[in-house]
């Protein structure tokens, strides 16, 4: 009953008052000559737990660095960077420096941002997943180093930076040096790999949640290495998905993550068939400019391969020299990694089966999944009703593109998905 809560609060306000403190410090003179003291008190025990989490991941930090001696002197990286001077760029949780340590290896240093709390988890997270991955695909993590407020993490320098920068920059397309097609499909086998390795051949699997373009570094030999683990989650074998906090980039999101928080292997598999897409089109899914009623990439390359339009898909850049044959069939593989459903989306290692020996018949993919609609899938896996929301709503250029895009698709049931493709694209346009 309500009555028997109210003294039983009470005596629970006065638990947390009194425990660890003397009972003088409760005298009605003291608590009345010093109004604000009560607040304190009652403050300090979740001060003091804040505090000790703090230290916790900090020794966590130690623990893991001491047990894989990896450890590096804060006096030794100061050295290398010359005092944290060659800045090559800024990550989400701080600045990541340029260095050469006395053994002649050059290394790159993330220095965690000042006071930033979640960036310790993040540190922490991909340290304890780093220091037990090994593959010529995922990026080598050297060392570590922790020292009171001083949390950095040293890796190997991967000397092209990342496959963003050099895909996507303006200044690299007007001085004509963009990535062939055959580096591209290099590309493309690699993350296909180190993705294989994550998921199936580490130690646990292991899963990224933020495969894109700029979390692709590419070494001397234009070799890809999977990086920034920070998000990253490991993955029971037994489990078929996860409930997770989402975090991540929304045009790499797969829609059963990003509305309802079901992580699974089959994420970093939507994510890596959008860096496909994108490696192909030689456009950022970020900055997709609507047409044909489409709102996004990965949208208007499925229309395109409904009409057999493979071409018109590909880089202007790319369409004298590239091998035809090798880019229909990426674009295929890439739009199964984008199926709105997870269950018939391709894991890793048939990816890397399909794209090591081209299959005599490959099936037609369903339509692609968008972050911000939700979806139920029929028996058949090729229909379904999908309902606008309010979280992630996809952005259109005229009245009601993506709407109506959506809606006469999903109108469509019991058809054939090849029939469904040449239907939907014959409609629109």
């Amino acid at each position: 009953m309500p009555w028997v809560l109210f003294p039983a609060s009470i005596l629970l306000f006065f638990f947390v008052l009194l425990r660890d403190r003397h009972l003088d410090d409760f005298h009605p003179s003291v608590i009345m000559s010093k109004p604000f003291k009560i607040l304190e008190m009652l403050k300090r025990p979740f001060v003091r737990r804040k505090n000790t989490e703090a230290k916790k991941e900090e020794e966590d930090l130690n623990v893991i660095a001491a047990k894989e001696e990896k450890v590096f002197r804060y006096e030794i990286l100061v050295s290398a960077t010359r005092n944290f001077k060659n800045k090559l760029g800024e990550g989400g949780f701080g600045p990541v420096f340029k260095g050469q340590l006395e053994d002649g290896r050059v290394v790159a240093v993330k220095k965690l941002g000042f006071g930033s709390r979640q960036g310790v988890r993040e540190f922490t997270n991909e340290a304890s997943l780093l220091s037990r991955v090994q593959h010529k695909n995922v990026v080598n993590l050297y060392g570590y180093c922790a020292r009171a407020n001083d949390k950095l993490l040293v890796y190997e320098y991967v000397s092209n930076g990342s496959l963003g920068k050099i895909l996507f920059s303006r200044q690299t397309k007007r001085e004509g040096t963009v990535l062939d097609w055959k580096k591209r499909f290099e590309v493309i086998v690699g993350v296909a790999r180190g993705l294989q390795y994550l998921h199936e051949d580490a130690h646990i699997p292991i899963i990224h949640r933020g495969i894109k373009a700029s979390n692709i570094l590419l070494d001397e030999r234009w070799c890809p290495k999977i990086a920034d683990f920070g998000m990253a989650r490991l993955f029971l074998e037994d489990l078929t998905h996860v409930n997770t906090r989402v975090v991540g980039t929304n045009c790499y999101m797969a829609p059963e993550y990003a509305m309802h928080g079901l992580l699974s292997s089959k994420v970093d598999v939507f994510s890596f068939g959008v860096v496909m897409i994108e490696l192909i089109t030689g456009q950022k899914s970020s900055e997709f400019i609507a047409r044909c009623n489409c709102s996004t990439l990965i949208e208007w390359a499925w229309l395109l391969h409904c009409k057999r339009q493979w071409m018109e898909m590909l880089d202007p850049a790319l369409r004298s020299k590239a091998d035809v044959d090798q880019v229909v069939h990426c674009a295929h593989v890439g739009l199964l990694c984008v199926q709105s459903d997870p269950k018939v989306r391709p894991n890793m290692r048939r990816v890397v089966m399909l794209l090591s020996k081209k299959p005599s018949a490959l099936e037609e993919p369903i339509r692609p999944g968008v972050s911000g609609y939700r979806y139920r899938v029929t028996a058949d896996g090729l229909s379904g009703t999908w309902r606008n929301t309010t979280v992630g709503e996809p952005s259109t250029s005229s009245s009601g593109a993506a709407t109506s895009f959506w809606s006469m698709v999903s109108n469509v049931n019991s058809t054939s998905t090849s029939s469904l493709c040449l239907a939907t694209s014959s409609s629109i346009l």
